[in-house]
């Protein structure tokens, strides 16, 4: 299809997005159309799966018969056989009189089963036959009756699993699966996010006789960083809220942020754009090239300062100067991917510093010191090791901090160049920062 062609179908059916996965899916679901094939849409709840299925009847051959949407999850387990094949007279208590169910009704048209696996077990076996023949029984009925209905099945779930526990059939999952459709989560949309907020915004306003509501360029950052677990009927509600409580029509982002669940935001680091670049924490601008060369660069600088600790303590400390090195530089070994961190000392023999989560524990016997016989064959944990002074650790903390603080003055809490200033990476300063809550320094 001609991007003209996937455009005028997004206008006639109001969708909004250039995406390329949702442009895909409009692709497919507009080829399969005109056949009567059986097709299963996927996609988390709320990213528009029923308009798909709109999609594929409206450009079919049955468009002209009737259309109907039946949310399996909806229906009781006990009626939903009634529902969907219909029942005679008196099949079971309260039936007065015969009723005809969806596939009845819809003869010619097309059915669209949403939430598909939720379907009882008993209800599968039955639309298998209708899949396969064309063929049902009322309930309470022995007489098989014929129908022509194109089905279209949607599921937020992995029907595969599904499978594998025992709560769908097989043979009915692949039956269902001759096309499959994925649509894509709003998160993984880019640029759409901003396109439908702001047509749910102007919509809103038209509700409600108020100003469209807009976002500064931070806000829009932070909104297309947001996870969207509830998709696109999650961004709707958000709009409605702001359209109905701000009173300032500019939103930022600390006044967005307050619609925006925190245990829902995004776990990216950083924003990719499409044009290849990407914005950090401080909204600074890289492309993805200088991400990797800075990456790669703080990389070796946690490397150098690696060696020269790994240096310091094979060349004789202490066993008190080993285990303040280990504290001062516990960021190097930070980190599930870094259990036992191994290296050779002067000797040959490994040197071996052990993160057990907490704290650390050191193979004294390792070290190669003169009085190494001396040591518990037993590791030893770092608290369990005697300290010359309290004050020492504290003069030292407190002088690196003094440090810290002067670099940030001189270069006006620029910290890149501070980092610079102290030999360290500006990931290294950024953890320093931290623990000695200077963050405001």
């Amino acid at each position: 299809m001609t991007p003209s062609e996937i455009q005028s179908i997004k206008q006639r059916f109001g969708i909004i997005g250039n995406a390329p996965s949702l442009n895909y899916a409009i692709q497919v679901a507009a080829q399969v159309a005109p056949t009567d094939m059986t097709v299963l849409i996927t996609g988390e709840s709320g990213s528009g799966k029923e308009s798909f299925s709109k999609i594929i009847h409206a450009l079919s051959p049955r468009k002209h018969g009737q259309f109907i949407a039946i949310n399996c999850g909806a229906i009781p387990e006990g009626t939903i056989d009634s529902e969907l094949f219909g029942h005679e007279k008196g099949s079971f208590t309260g039936a007065q009189e015969a009723r005809k169910g969806y596939f009845e009704v819809t003869n010619g048209g097309t059915i669209f089963l949403d939430e598909i696996g939720e379907m009882p077990l008993g209800t599968q076996a039955r639309l298998l036959r209708v899949l396969e023949n064309g063929e049902f029984i009322r309930v309470g009925s022995s007489k098989v009756q014929k129908t022509d209905v194109r089905v279209v099945a949607a599921t937020n779930v992995n029907l595969l699993d599904a499978v594998r526990e025992g709560r769908f059939r097989e043979d009915l999952y692949y039956r269902l699966n001759t096309v499959p459709i994925t649509v894509p989560p709003l998160r993984e949309r880019g640029d759409d996010i901003y396109l439908l907020f702001r047509k749910f915004a102007t919509d809103f306003s038209d509700r409600y006789r108020v100003k469209p509501i807009s976002l500064t360029t931070e806000a829009v950052q932070e909104l297309q960083r947001f996870r969207f677990p509830g998709n696109i009927r999650q961004l709707k509600n958000v709009a409605e809220q702001m359209s109905v409580l701000e009173t300032d029509r500019e939103v930022d982002a600390r006044r967005l942020r307050g619609y925006l669940p925190a245990d829902q935001a995004s776990r990216l680091p950083m924003l990719v754009h499409a044009a290849g670049t990407a914005t950090d924490g401080a909204g600074n601008n890289y492309s993805e090239r200088d991400l990797l060369y800075k990456v790669l660069f703080d990389m070796r600088r946690d490397m150098t300062d690696l060696k020269k600790l790994v240096l310091d303590l094979a060349g004789g400390q202490r066993p008190h100067e080993t285990q303040e090195l280990l504290r001062q530089n516990s960021h190097l070994f930070s980190g599930n991917s870094m259990a036992v961190a191994s290296y050779e000392g002067p000797n040959g023999r490994p040197l071996r510093a052990e993160n057990t989560g907490n704290d650390y524990i050191l193979h004294p016997r390792d070290l190669h010191v003169e009085d190494a016989t001396d040591y518990e064959e037993e590791p030893q944990r770092v608290e369990d090791i005697p300290h010359e002074t309290e004050e020492e650790t504290l003069s030292l903390e407190a002088k690196e901090k003094e440090m810290i603080i002067k670099a940030l003055k001189k270069h006006n809490n620029k910290r890149k160049y501070a980092a610079h200033d102290l030999g360290i990476s500006e990931r290294t300063l950024y953890r320093k920062l931290k623990q000695y809550d200077l963050e405001q320094a």
